[in-house]
């Protein structure tokens, strides 16, 4: 049965990348991406999170193997202004990902003609506002 180290492994060469370029874009180290794809280290959920962004892969499929293919999507981009809002806020990377992610979810619901480029202060207060909602 394959391993989180090796469905990251196989993902990662189908996309044609090598260990340095997967570590440095998921901010981990290349050794430590070593020892996890050769099972010799687990992997954290935060850790496993970046990679599983970076190469467009399902957690899912590495957690679980579940489906017969890894799920392709596209990496996530976190925009400068939310990068500069998340140290501002020392928001985790998780925590910075589901900002984004409920942004994207209003703009979703908006026409193309209401939505506008969000400045550290519009992430800040859309924080804010979640963070009302949700505790």
């Amino acid at each position: 049965m394959a391993s989180i180290g090796d469905r990251i492994r196989e993902i990662r060469e189908a996309r044609k990348m090598t260990q340095d370029q997967l570590a440095e874009k998921s901010a981990i180290s290349k050794g430590f991406l070593s020892d996890v794809e050769n099972n010799k280290r687990n992997v954290s959920s935060e850790n496993l999170l970046r990679v599983a962004n970076v190469l467009g892969a399902s957690l899912d499929y590495l957690l679980r193997g579940a489906t017969t293919e890894f799920v392709s999507r596209e990496p996530v981009t976190i925009p400068p202004e939310l990068s500069e809002t998340a140290e501002k806020l020392n928001l985790t990377y998780a925590q910075t990902v589901e900002l984004l992610e409920a942004h994207r979810s209003v703009l979703a619901r908006r026409s193309a003609k209401q939505a506008k480029h969000f400045t550290v202060e519009d992430w800040e207060n859309l924080h804010r506002a979640i963070r009302q909602v949700f505790g």
